[in-house]
């Protein structure tokens, strides 16, 4: 039978395009269907408070959302109920209490966005509890291999070729280095989108170890045509040759990936000190996961809300919305978080760097 009251909630890391998928849920589930639709705070948390922090949403609440940036619900990336945080140190398996209050609440369905690891945990409810679950695929990052592209990413994208665009000027003033360190986990899409868009000499991407001889030797090689300063993008998850990925810390209580940063640092001191150059670095940061979402993550995220309803609606649960082609499709949530999306070193994006003269660091 169709759930008629259904709950909402946002996890992981925030991405611009998370409140046009809310908007899209409620203008289609309330406004059309006329079901409850009802938003769960901070991602599973909600759910597991004392005091349970739920709300229905309504046409109302949904009014000016499509251009906001951020998430109305709120979100977080320790919100485990398979190992949640104790708040002594250790962590604990909440799952049956999330279940019981799922039921408790009389939603008779859930509709997940977040990323990989958020929806790993929406699978292991339905597996293990029955509880019926939708996914909706959310990073910045690009890298769930399930979806040809996500919503969050030509925003984040858009935001590191501006100020790539913008670092043009001031390196070129000073004939400076400029290493820009930009997200992606293990995965290069928003280093690879935005260096080559921005003009960048050197691309360090995760799936291609790189050797600083050969990055020092492309910024150099820009003085033979009277180019005295250069411009590197770095992905958080890149690694030279003989190093590791660089990390700030191993992870946290509740949040056990390792948190990555620093790599950009790193690649300017060694440009620094092999080529002598006056060599700066940036870290963009969450500046990628702010502001307003880009006309095509409007577009996609809503697309993705409204197939999401319809999954409900036909009573395809277990699965994930996915873009396939120019379509929307449902993709079985168990395959959906098999494995993290990486850039072909084969594309016609990376031939296409190459083609024009920027060096990977191979």
């Amino acid at each position: 039978m169709t759930p008629h009251r259904i709950g909402i909630l946002t996890g992981g890391g925030d991405a611009p395009g998370l409140n046009a998928v809310i908007r899209a849920v409620v203008k289609y589930g309330v406004g059309e269907l006329h079901w409850q639709v009802v938003g769960i705070e901070d991602s599973f948390n909600g759910l597991l408070d004392n005091q349970r922090r739920l709300h229905d949403l309504t046409l109302r609440s949904c009014q000016g959302l499509l251009h906001r940036g951020g998430t109305i619900l709120g979100t977080t990336n320790r919100g485990d109920p398979f190992a949640f945080p104790d708040g002594k140190g250790g962590l604990v398996d909440r799952s049956g209490e999330l279940a019981a209050a799922v039921r408790d609440e009389g939603l008779e369905g859930l509709i997940v966005v977040g990323g990989d690891g958020t929806q790993a945990i929406a699978w292991r409810i339905m597996q293990q509890y029955g509880i019926p679950v939708v996914g909706v695929p959310k990073t910045i990052d690009n890298d769930l291999e399930a979806t040809r592209l996500t919503f969050g990413f030509d925003t984040a994208v858009s935001t590191a070729t501006e100020a790539i665009d913008k670092l043009h000027s001031t390196a070129k003033s000073h004939d400076r280095v400029m290493v820009v360190e930009v997200m992606g986990r293990e995965s290069g899409w928003i280093a690879l989108h935005s260096g080559v868009a921005g003009g960048a000499d050197v691309i360090l991407i995760p799936e291609i170890a790189f050797d600083m001889e050969k990055v020092c030797e492309k910024i150099q090689a820009n003085e033979l045509y009277d180019k005295h300063y250069a411009i590197v993008v770095v992905a958080e998850g890149a690694h030279g040759r003989d190093s590791g990925v660089i990390c700030k810390s191993d992870g946290e209580v509740g949040r056990q990936e390792a948190v990555l940063g620093g790599v950009g640092e790193w690649v300017a001191d060694e440009i620094r000190k092999r080529t002598g150059k006056d060599t700066r670095s940036l870290v963009l940061g969450h500046l990628q996961r702010g502001g307003a979402p880009t006309t095509f993550d409007r577009m996609l995220a809503l697309r993705f809300g409204g197939a999401a309803v319809r999954m409900v609606e036909q009573e395809v649960f277990d699965h994930m919305v996915a873009l396939e082609g120019a379509g929307m499709t449902a993709v079985p949530l168990e395959t959906a978080i098999k494995s993290r999306k990486k850039v072909s070193l084969s594309s016609d994006k990376v031939l296409t760097a190459r083609e024009i003269g920027i060096c990977f660091g191979d």
